[in-house]
């Protein structure tokens, strides 16, 4: 029995001793996974940070472009760079407290995708870079000196949208011939929509419309903007590019279904989703453009020094889907001149 006993004993001091063993092991293993951790976060914090300032709900397959275009350049996502987004949705009020959010990052520089976003990014800081895109007019909207010479913490691309404008009315005559009145559903926040607006109603003057404004500043302002447009009975709805609109697409697309109301857009995006045609500057294409500006940024150009790019990609394109669905017939002359037609 005392054999027994002291054999016991021995098993249970092994199993004590191996159990301490185990235990130091997971210890040490702990201790290793911590502080590779830490030091992932230390080198992340390390890393080149860009902040994506939008006032949308999402940047789709412009922002996949944009990233792609960074790793083509060989800027990796969590390896050589680091990437935050911040989107308003539709509260376009958050954007300056978003902004302010990315600057306590202390990011290396801002793009920001809009007038408005470019406005919170800029009042935000005058000296972190900053790549605006999508601005219809940034030497009259104030946001550059010129095209050449930007001056500041600024510089991007355009969308040209004023200059645009015109060629979405003719096509809208092209199809209407007998058209004498046009809804445009805009943000009079949005100072690219002013602009574009103001262009509109002189391109409507030589083409024989009358334009019907629209005004959306929150999206508490579309039901009565709908009812304006139903009382119009206007040939088209011409949307303006701008977040809250943007975000509202479905809610438009609805409308413009059931009332057999053609839509209009500047970007191919929205045809794709139903509406009816668009004609403008590739999105992609501006991100991917927006891309090479960060590269250049990183690798120590100034704002001030980079030119201000005009898209030189444009797009026209036709949804025959949703043509078919409001009864509407497209001209084969403009059939043949879309650059893309869903079928």
């Amino acid at each position: 029995m005392v054999f027994n006993r002291k054999s016991k004993t021995c098993t249970e001091q092994r199993r004590s001793i191996q159990n301490r063993k185990l235990a130091g092991i997971v210890a040490l293993s702990v201790t290793v996974a911590l502080c590779g951790a830490v030091v992932e976060a230390q080198q992340l914090k390390k890393l080149p940070l860009i902040g994506l300032l939008a006032g949308g709900r999402g940047l789709g397959v412009a922002g996949e472009a944009f990233r792609q275009t960074l790793r083509e350049l060989g800027w990796v996502e969590g390896r050589t760079i680091a990437i935050e987004t911040r989107l308003a949705e539709v509260n376009l009020d958050k954007l300056p407290q978003l902004a302010a959010d990315l600057l306590r990052l202390r990011i290396a520089v801002i793009v920001a995708d809009g007038d408005l976003a470019i406005q919170a990014a800029r009042k935000a800081t005058g000296t972190i870079p900053i790549v605006l895109i999508a601005v219809g007019d940034p030497v009259t909207e104030g946001f550059v000196a010129s095209l050449a010479r930007p001056g500041g913490n600024l510089t991007g691309l355009t969308s040209i949208s004023a200059e645009l404008s015109g060629k979405r009315l003719e096509l809208v005559k092209e199809i209407f011939s007998k058209a004498s009145r046009v809804n445009v559903l805009w943000n009079p926040a949005n100072s690219s929509n002013v602009l574009e607006f103001k262009s509109m109603e002189a391109a409507a003057r030589g083409l024989g419309l009358k334009l019907q404004s629209l005004e959306a500043r929150a999206p508490q302002d579309f039901p009565a903007a709908f009812a304006a447009a139903t009382r119009e009975r206007a040939s088209a709805l011409v949307l303006l590019r701008d977040p809250l609109i943007d975000s509202e697409h479905f809610q438009i697309l609805d409308f413009a279904i059931d009332k057999r109301l053609p839509l209009v857009h500047g970007e191919s995006q929205f045809v794709e989703a139903g509406g009816l045609m668009s004609y403008g500057p590739s999105r992609v294409e501006l991100f991917r453009r927006a891309a090479s500006y960060v590269d250049k940024i990183l690798k120590g150009a100034k704002p001030a020094d980079l030119p201000v790019e005009q898209p030189t990609k444009f797009e026209f394109v036709i949804n025959l889907k949703t043509a078919k669905q409001i009864g509407l017939t497209i001209p084969p002359t403009l059939l043949a001149r879309a650059d893309k037609v869903i079928r």
